[in-house]
């Protein structure tokens, strides 16, 4: 396993990762279910508050808190703001295409839109794709282009120790190779005797 840390006091630190996490494509043509303890809704301002373990659905993605403000624009897409949850972090899971595998992740608020398929994840944020891992204090997921953005920056409060992060890391596995054994790992076959082809005498 390959651990890279990267890390500097300055808020202005980016780690800027692509890795294999393409979304579910047909996720974004699926409509948007919501589900609450208790829902206010603004037809006016098109908005629509849930409260009390929300629950935004779009095919295989899931948003899961305990506050979800949903807001529509003029085209009709959504846009998501969760706050809140277990351990006060709102969790985010989608399907990753073609595989059997999800990516991943939690923050103490989390910015959906369904128009550019770009989540955002502020403070004690961290995002997990199969066995590849990125934590800061603020991590930008890009679906569609398959690109991460991690900084120490974008957070707008401390984490619940009392403490910013500093710092932020990576976890990336080794991709597996078709390596070819070497001679001396091959196991040598048994010599055999074989007769020889019988030889006609040769005539004087």
């Amino acid at each position: 396993m390959n651990k890279i840390h990267y890390g500097a006091c300055a808020s202005s630190l980016l780690l800027a990762l692509s890795l294999p996490a393409q979304a579910e494509r047909a996720d974004r043509d699926k409509p948007i279910h919501l589900e609450g303890d208790r829902l206010s809704i603004d037809d006016i301002k098109n908005v629509k508050i849930l409260e009390g373990n929300a629950v935004l659905i779009q095919g295989s993605m899931e948003l899961r808190t305990s506050r979800l403000v949903v807001t529509q624009d003029a085209d009709g897409f959504q846009k998501a703001v969760a706050t809140g949850g277990a351990n006060g972090l709102a969790h985010f899971r989608q399907k990753r295409e073609g595989v059997d595998e999800f990516t991943e992740g939690e923050a103490e608020r989390i910015e959906y839109d369904a128009r550019s398929e770009i989540t955002q994840f502020f403070v004690r944020a961290w995002v997990r794709n199969g066995l590849d891992e990125v934590k800061g204090a603020y991590i930008s997921y890009d679906a569609l282009n398959e690109k991460y953005l991690v900084t120490t920056a974008g957070g707008t409060s401390k984490s619940a120790t009392g403490t910013g992060q500093a710092r932020v890391r990576a976890i990336i596995q080794p991709k597996a190779k078709n390596v070819e054994p070497s001679p001396a790992d091959k196991k040598s076959e048994p010599l055999t005797l074989k007769p020889a082809a019988k030889i006609s005498p040769r005539a004087d």
